[in-house]
Order: structure tokens, then C-alpha cells, then sequence
């Protein structure tokens, strides 16, 4: 298909700064206070729209229908076979058959064409609670007055949106492949194992959670905690001083979780091998104290110490 490279790189291109987008908005969102009462359900769709991202994404990638597109399905649609009792059944089922083959190829495609617009009404929900909530702002404070879209936000998202575009288009020209597995441009082969299968980069960090755990079943159940655990954290923040500019014990904190957000995606790449492992299993000690007991005792600190100030 004429120019059919543009048209590939710019999609693969194009999901990862997808993800970008969104991870970006999610730490703000968590730095903000954006999960906190009235945007909590702004928040909760949030985090549904970003499980079914992940869905698309999965199922896009295993289109391509190279190793690591094929070993990836493999690994990841066998986890469900963890599932005590239904878990091989729910398997089978989403193979179409008794592994992963031109069946499953098919309902992924299919899954992968039709989940965008269940995405898009996601979206269109997500836009109109937060209309209806209001938007937030950096000081996280209530006020009567307003500003105008233009020039304030205007100019704000205008400068973002040409600074992803540009980096949009740098990595579809110049670096095309930067993002994705070499591996992957070799035909899939149920017969031959790659050494290292990873997936794409915006999943390393859930990947290095389920690595990190020897036990199937547990492994499984960790990753899925760390989506989870998403919808729960609003629930065991309690104050009500939202913005990260005025708790300067979470300030400290919110980088130190980023920076090891970051590290679980670097292990995820790395092989299952010491020192990685037990690197992997720290990083998600923590990710998992930092959302459910620290962030949430140190709100309280913050107002302590805003009080005595």
C-alpha cells in the first residue's frame, strides 16, 4: 500500500503518545488532588478509561503478529488460566480454540476496531462529570470568578499540544522503531520461544508486578491490585487540602512513587534474574505503601503542619 509505513508507524507512534498523554494527566491528577470529593467519579472514570486503553492496546499489539505479539498473547491470555475452576474455560474462550491462533487473531482484530468507541463514550462521560463537577486549578481552592478559555487555557494547551506533536513526529520519522521490539518483525512460531518477552513499554510497569511474585495466582492478583488500588486511594485520603503546592511532605513523596513508577517499567524490561527480582519486588512493596498507608497518613501530616504554620 502506498506510503502503508506511514500509516503503520504513525499508529504504533501514535499509541505511545497516547499513554504519554495520560500517564502525564494522571500524575497531575494525583498531585492536584483531582481524585478527591465532588471529581471522585471523574476520577473512577479515569481509571475505566485507562483499563480499556490498556485492552486496546493489548489486543493492537498482537496484531502485528510477530514474536513478541504472539508470545506476549500467550502470556498474558494465560494468566487467566489462574482463575481458580472458570480460569481454563475463560482461556479457551478467548482463543477461540486451544491456544493462540488465527482465531484469536480474528477476535482481537475485532475487539480492537469496536473497543474505541466504547472508549469514546467513556471519554464523552469522563468530559461531562467534570463539566458538571467544574474544573479543578493548581491551588486547589474553590472560587466565584472565572477565566476566559482564550487566552489562558487556550495558549496553555496549545504550547502542550505542539510539544507531543512535535515529539509525535520526531520518533514517526526519525525513530520509527525506538519504541517497539526488534523481535517483533520476526514471523510469529509457536515452536520457538524469544529469550525475553516484553511488552510494549507503557505496560513494563504492570509487567515487573507480575514478575515480581513467584506464585501464578498471586502474581495475577497483584497486577490486577494495582489497577485497583486506583478506585480505592480517594477513599483513604481524608483531608481537605488538595493541591501537592501547599503539602510539602507529599511533594517529596508523590516524586519519590513517580521515580519508582519508572523503576518498575525499567525492570520489566530487565530479565528475570537477580538482582532484578528482588529489585521488582521492592518497587512493588512500595508501590502498593505508597497508595494504600503513606500518601494517605502523610495528608494528615501536611495539615498538621499547614496548622502550625
Amino acid at each position: 500500500v502506498n506510503y502503508g509505513w506511514l500509516l503503520r508507524y504513525s499508529h504504533a507512534v501514535g499509541a505511545s503518545m497516547f499513554f504519554i498523554s495520560v500517564y502525564i494527566h494522571m500524575a497531575r491528577g494525583l498531585y492536584y488532588g483531582s481524585y478527591m470529593s465532588p471529581r471522585i467519579y471523574v476520577w473512577y472514570t479515569g481509571v475505566v478509561i485507562f483499563v480499556v486503553m490498556m485492552a486496546i492496546a493489548f489486543m493492537g499489539y498482537v496484531l502485528p503478529w510477530g514474536q513478541m505479539s504472539f508470545w506476549g498473547a500467550t502470556v498474558i491470555t494465560n494468566l487467566f488460566t489462574a482463575i481458580p475452576y472458570v480460569g481454563e474455560s475463560i482461556a479457551y474462550w478467548l482463543w477461540g480454540g486451544f491456544s493462540v491462533d488465527n482465531a484469536t487473531l480474528n477476535r482481537f482484530f475485532s475487539l480492537h476496531y469496536l473497543l474505541p468507541f466504547v472508549l469514546l463514550g467513556l471519554v464523552v462521560l469522563h468530559l461531562a462529570l467534570l463539566h458538571f463537577e467544574g474544573s479543578g486549578n493548581p491551588l486547589g481552592v474553590y472560587s466565584v470568578s472565572n477565566l476566559t478559555f482564550y487566552p489562558y487555557f487556550y495558549v496553555k494547551d496549545f504550547v502542550g499540544f505542539m510539544g507531543l506533536v512535535l515529539l509525535f513526529f520526531i520518533f514517526s520519522f526519525f525513530s520509527p522503531n525506538y519504541l517497539g521490539h526488534p523481535d517483533n518483525y520476526i514471523e510469529a512460531s509457536s515452536v520457538v520461544t524469544p529469550e525475553h518477552i516484553v511488552p510494549e513499554w507503557y505496560f513494563l510497569p504492570f509487567y515487573a508486578i507480575l514478575r515480581s511474585i513467584p506464585s501464578k495466582l498471586f502474581g495475577v492478583l497483584a497486577m490486577a491490585s494495582s489497577i485497583i488500588v486506583l478506585i480505592v486511594f480517594p477513599l483513604l485520603v481524608g483531608h481537605t487540602v488538595r493541591s501537592g503546592h501547599f503539602r510539602p511532605v507529599f511533594r517529596c513523596l508523590f516524586w519519590f512513587f513517580t521515580f519508582d513508577f519508572v523503576l518498575l517499567g525499567w525492570l520489566g524490561a530487565c530479565p528475570v534474574e537477580a538482582p532484578f527480582v528482588m529489585l521488582s519486588q521492592l518497587s512493588t512493596c512500595t508501590f502498593f505503601l505508597m497508595l494504600l498507608f503513606i500518601i494517605p497518613v502523610c495528608s494528615y501530616v501536611d495539615v498538621e503542619i499547614l496548622k502550625m504554620c
